[in-house]
């Protein structure tokens, strides 16, 4: 923008400054009065509060490390899982199955057993279908009567007249229990009799029948915690289930034993006598056990 002055008034303001100042803005020095100051203060980068920084003045934050995938199943083989899982159900199964055999095996002795109490106990012959109650009124002079319970005097005193060597006979509570080798009896891996087990077990049944006539017997099976070497037994139950059959089968056709006082039970491994970490200790564990109760069987 320019200023406009007529000639005779430019020339008297021109006229009236000093000449010093004429010659500062003339040579444009640094004392002139007219000139704006220029600052040399340094430029202040940081923001002021409550403005954010400028992102390349910002601390790095370091980069989280990886963490690896999970495992995953995808990949594996579809088929061998269906056979492990089909192997799984067979031997849920089989499980079952024993469990139910057992639980009718122990439902059939139970009911023998109660029904040989009942038999046992004194009747009146004019009432026979009436049991006498504790402390009831004694029973006439005519009145029949059955022998009582032998007491477990009585069972340790027939233990010591067994003549059976090689086998341990042992009192239990109220059971005689006699333990015989499996390896004795049958043949490694099966539920075949050897020679000599048949002979066992003829002379077990003649020591029997004279000392406890008509006296139930649980032919119970057991065996060792060493993997089977037969794969024809699914399990240690099926094995010692096939073993007690066996001794049933011989004791019920060839000896004087009957099935009314015989019945069977399969432990498997499930009731050592002794540890199975020695060679000794599983051979014992490998048995038959004979396990006479004091109950008698009515039959004649």
């Amino acid at each position: 923008m320019f200023l406009y002055l007529p000639s005779t008034r430019l020339s008297r303001s021109i006229r009236a400054l000093p000449c010093g100042v004429l010659l500062g803005v003339a040579m444009g020095c640094t004392q002139n009065p007219f000139r704006m100051a220029t600052s040399t203060a340094p430029i202040n980068l940081t923001p002021p509060p409550g403005v954010a920084a400028p992102a390349h003045t910002l601390q790095q934050i370091p980069a989280m490390p990886t963490v690896p995938p999970s495992p995953s199943y995808a990949n594996t083989d579809s088929r061998q899982l269906e056979t492990t899982l089909a192997r799984s159900h067979q031997e849920s199964q089989l499980l079952q199955d024993e469990i139910a055999v057992l639980r009718e095996q122990l439902a059939s002795t139970s009911s023998q057993l109660a029904q040989t109490r009942t038999a046992n106990l004194p009747t009146s012959r004019a009432h026979p279908d009436r049991e006498l109650q504790p402390g009831g009124p004694a029973p006439s002079a005519g009145a029949v009567s059955r022998p009582s319970l032998p007491s477990p005097t009585a069972m340790q005193a027939a233990i010591t007249q067994l003549s059976l060597p090689g086998i341990e006979s042992r009192l239990d509570g109220n059971v005689v229990r006699m333990e015989i080798s499996s390896d004795r009896l049958f043949e490694s891996g099966s539920a075949s009799l050897l020679p000599g087990g048949a002979a066992l077990l003829s002379q077990t049944a003649e020591e029997v029948e004279r000392l406890f006539p008509r006296h139930f017997i649980g032919i119970e099976g057991h065996i060792d915690t060493e993997p089977l070497q037969n794969a024809s037994w699914g399990s240690p139950h099926q094995l010692t289930a096939a073993r007690a059959a066996t001794v049933f089968d011989f004791f019920t056709s060839r000896t004087s034993l009957r099935q009314g006082q015989l019945f069977l039970v399969a432990h498997g491994s499930n009731h050592p006598v002794v540890s199975n970490a020695t060679a000794a200790g599983r051979a014992r564990n490998r048995r038959v056990e004979l396990v006479i109760y004091a109950e008698q069987s009515a039959l004649p």
